[in-house]
């Protein structure tokens, strides 16, 4: 592997990009119309436009990427997270093209990325699941019938879902009908492929996630959990590692699963398997996420390990250096996703130009980035400005250092979520880690604006 084409945009692709340069790799951005000035294009060693704003246009444009790796001479690919990163045929075209595909193999993509087929593998290796139908549920009297075996409520799933897309919540017969028709019609718009299956709703959850890493000579670890509960409409705001609700016992138990459950899939890349906790701290197997997650920084500050460094020596066939013995975990993190997005208007995308844009520093401070004053975020994709993730010798301590940073970092000419995380960073419930997935939806329900 000499040359690495970055099949991604934004943050990711500029973390990607500084991985790539501090293993000595030449780099390739690809950038749509729409993001001509984006940083990722400026830091890379060659860039190549790839196509229209609309990301079906471009970033989704799987013969435009591969074409310019042709043209760059580019021998791999990272897909970053999002768009392709986890597509089995994507991977697997660029497997027979010859390039080397910076994840797992195309066939764990497939295997792990069926939520139904997910779920068997982790029976298979005895991993608690939540109870539901055993895969695909075909009709609507097939799934009445499947419901009324676990109790309502119940969730109905896409089967290729993501980022909270497909799910609809049932909470009795009458109500099933039409939830379920509602899911398969959202299931076939967004991921062409209409298939749901149910699922047992586990009331006031805690979303646990836990990152792994294997290498392709069978050798896994687990680097720790990460408690990503705070949520708006299944959409990460806040993340922390640890979980202030998983003791040592637990964390050996479920990191334990998640190995087992990759192990078996014959995954080698990193990875993230995603569990719900109850409130009786029993865990459940939820899906597994077959890329680096947005993330994943808190682990790496967590236990000084570069997860991307890591996946791209995978991918060349090297070994981990690191046993399970070796994990260390030091002090504790946060991650706050700074979004262009009104929290005062139900969280409204605010798209335009940066006016003025300076991040915070200082001690136990980092910043995960692509943008700049004088840039435009465009309206075509996520609307992240920034990942900020601080840290401290305790839960405490990395709260004070938030609201340092937080109250440190200017933003002009759009909206962001800066005010909302510094509501939750003097709100009881989240100072006391009293609080389910479903705390800020609720919030929200109540006519919360969240200003101070």
């Amino acid at each position: 592997m000499q040359k690495v084409l970055i099949a991604n945009r934004g943050e990711i692709a500029v973390r990607i990009i500084r991985a790539c340069h501090d293993l000595g790799l030449a780099t390739v951005a690809v950038y749509s119309e729409a993001d001509a000035e984006a940083m990722h294009v400026h830091i890379a060693d060659e860039a190549i436009c790839i196509g229209e704003p609309p990301s079906a246009k471009s970033y989704l444009k799987i013969a435009n990427l591969i074409a310019a790796c042709e043209i760059t001479h580019a021998d791999a690919v990272h897909p970053g997270y999002g768009f392709l990163s986890e597509n089995a045929n994507f991977a697997s075209i660029c497997e027979s093209s010859g390039l080397t595909f910076i994840g797992p193999p195309s066939q764990a993509i497939a295997a792990l990325g069926d939520k139904a087929r997910a779920k068997a593998t982790a029976k298979s290796v005895k991993c608690p699941v939540i109870p539901g139908s055993d895969g695909i549920v075909p009709d609507v009297e097939s799934g009445l019938k499947e419901a009324r075996k676990f109790g309502f409520p119940i969730f109905i799933k896409a089967v290729a879902g993501g980022g909270g897309k497909g799910i609809r919540i049932a909470y009795s017969e009458d109500d099933f009908v039409k939830k379920f028709m509602a899911a398969r019609t959202e299931a076939e718009v967004s991921f062409n492929n209409p298939e749901v299956y149910l699922e047992k709703m586990i009331v006031n959850p805690r979303h646990i996630e836990v990152q792994v890493m294997g290498d392709k000579y069978g050798n896994y670890v687990y680097l720790g959990e990460r408690d990503c509960t705070i949520q708006r409409r299944r959409q990460k705001l806040i993340e922390e590692a640890p979980s202030p609700k998983v003791d040592p016992a637990l964390r050996k138990k479920v990191g334990e699963c998640a190995v087992a459950i990759v192990k078996a899939a014959k995954y080698h890349s990193v990875g993230t398997v995603e569990f719900l906790l109850d409130e009786q701290g029993h865990f459940y197997f939820m899906e597994v996420n077959t890329r680096i997650q947005v993330e994943h920084t808190i682990t790496e500050e967590l236990t000084g390990i570069d997860l991307v460094q890591q996946q791209i020596l995978i991918a060349q066939g090297e070994k981990l250096t690191v046993k399970q013995k070796d994990i260390q975990f030091n002090g504790h993190i946060f991650e706050f996703r700074i979004n262009a997005e009104n929290p005062m208007n139900q969280f409204a995308p605010s798209p335009g130009l940066l006016e003025h844009y300076t991040p915070p520093g200082g001690p136990h401070v980092r910043i995960d980035s692509a943008c700049y004053g004088g840039y435009r975020i465009p309206p075509n994709y996520d609307s992240m400005i920034a990942k900020l993730i601080v840290k401290g010798r305790t839960r405490e301590e990395a709260i004070r250092h938030a609201k340092r940073a937080l109250r440190e970092f200017h933003i002009a000419g759009v909206h962001t979520t800066i005010p909302f995380h510094q509501y939750m960073l003097e709100d009881k419930r989240f100072l006391t880690h009293e609080y389910t997935i479903n705390y800020i939806d609720n919030l929200l329900a109540d006519g919360c604006t969240f200003t101070s």
